[in-house]
């Protein structure tokens, strides 16, 4: 094991360990210390192909990136999007995927070899991952531990579905099978992830061979009892004593704290994580899934009497206050005021109805902004989370809906109660009406709450 200290502070421990069944080791990582690059994968195929395509794969990708680092420059300073360094990453991968398989082509005993791959690019203060396989990237912030991707294995894909339990999970014949992998075919399915980077933030970078065995708390337990540069071999040891029954990879990553402690960065980040993991309509969503959509979220602020939506007027923007405090209007008439975590304008994620009412700031104020094309092309791009989200949006307006009911049904009372003199004046109004406005009346009487989603 090594540590190095990289010029921006970044610390990395990098372990591999053959494991205590297998007479080889299939597993590779790679670091780069210019690029602030880290890899781990697991080889399969046997004979050692496995070595062969995970070694080729964090080669190809670290080359790649090396080649086009100027895009990597570039985002840093500003010049090009994170979208551009996401294709990039996702592109480095293809590559290697393409290679990987053409050795396998090439060569008949390593035919249909694949591997893992999980890549992390620090670029600045933000993060990029790309992931294949049920290889992991945990993210350990502020003492809480997550995990940042997905596995690819017949397992998760069963526990998702709901076909399994993970009570069950040791009985599944095929429980080690992958659903996606570099270099099996031509090319694959990346999933890739970015994020901001906070100060003290902690990576973890392993093969199935340690997270295989960790069971919930290993990691906040193993990160407060033993020194940093101990963790990484730590973990491996804790796989090896409880079965090693895999080929076990390591890269332990350490970014340096603030020096001036909790910086505003961190809080920032902090606040927009707390106020969304509030809404009901984010309420479903894990960590790394509220991240995603934390990346399409925009900032806005407004002065005291500035507007924010006017009546009448399209939309397409759904608003949550971050902070300060609004007032929901028609004309003169406030409706209601809205504090940090209050939001208003989902409808406007559905379709393209006027605005109902105004909005306007009552004092400096700092609103999220999501807007329905962001919104969609997020559901578009993940299932899980267009479920999700729908599922919820669903819920919002079903409660919408409820309430509008009971706000008509307690109207319907207090005119029942008012007696005759209502009774009469809604007389005199269908005389007046009965011939040439007989639907306007209709359509102005109190509505049933039967009907109130008409």
């Amino acid at each position: 094991m090594t540590e190095v200290l990289h010029g921006d502070g970044v610390r990395f421990w990098p372990v591999t360990d053959v494991g205590r069944v297998r007479d080889h080791n299939e597993d590779a990582f790679l670091v780069d210390r210019k690029l602030s690059l880290f890899m781990v994968a697991d080889g399969m195929g046997g004979h050692a192909a496995g070595e062969v395509a995970s070694h080729l794969a964090v080669k190809t990708v670290r080359e790649r990136l090396a080649r086009d680092r100027d895009v990597l420059v570039a985002f840093e300073q500003g010049n090009v999007s994170r979208t551009e360094v996401l294709r990039l990453l996702e592109s480095a991968v293809q590559q290697a995927c393409a290679a990987v398989h053409q050795a396998g082509v090439q060569d008949e005993a390593r035919r249909g070899m694949g591997t893992t791959l999980e890549v992390l690019l620090l670029v600045g203060s933000r993060g990029f991952i790309a992931h294949v396989g049920d290889s992991r990237i945990y993210l350990v912030r502020q003492g809480h531990v997550h995990q940042l991707t997905e596995d690819h294995s017949l397992v998760n894909e069963l526990l998702r579905r709901g076909r399994l339990t993970r009570e069950q999970i040791e009985k599944v014949q095929y429980k080690n099978a992958v659903t996606r992998a570099v270099g099996v075919y031509e090319s694959v399915e990346v999933d890739t992830l970015d994020f901001d980077v906070l100060p003290g933030d902690r990576f973890l970078l392993c093969t199935d061979g340690l997270h295989g065995y960790l069971e919930e708390g290993d990691i906040p337990r193993l990160l407060e009892s033993c020194p940093e540069e101990q963790v990484a071999q730590r973990l491996v040891d804790l796989a090896n004593e409880r079965g090693g029954k895999d080929n076990i990879s390591v890269v332990y990553v350490r970014v340096p704290d603030a020096e001036a402690g909790y910086d505003k960065l961190t809080r920032e980040l902090n606040l927009k994580l707390e106020v969304m993991h509030r809404m009901p309509l984010f309420r479903y969503l894990t960590f790394q899934e509220l991240v995603r959509v934390l990346n399409i979220v925009g900032v806005r602020s407004y002065g005291v009497g500035e507007p924010v939506v006017r009546e009448g007027e399209e939309g397409d923007e759904l608003f949550i206050v971050l902070r300060g405090q609004v007032r929901v209007h028609s004309g003169d008439t406030i409706l209601t005021r809205l504090a940090a975590g209050q939001h208003f304008g989902e409808m406007a994620l559905v379709d393209k109805a006027p605005r109902s009412a105004s909005v306007t700031a009552d004092e400096p104020s700092q609103l999220l902004v999501i807007r329905r094309r962001d919104f969609f092309d997020v559901i578009r791009r993940d299932h899980t989370v267009a479920v999700k989200l729908l599922w919820s949006l669903c819920n919002v307006l079903t409660e919408r809906l409820r309430t509008t009911s009971r706000d008509l049904e307690r109207a319907r009372e207090r005119l029942s109660m008012s007696g005759d003199v209502t009774a009469e004046l809604l007389g005199e109004i269908e005389e007046l009406t009965d011939a040439s406005a007989e639907p306007a009346v209709a359509d102005a009487r109190p509505t049933d709450p039967g009907s109130a989603g008409s």
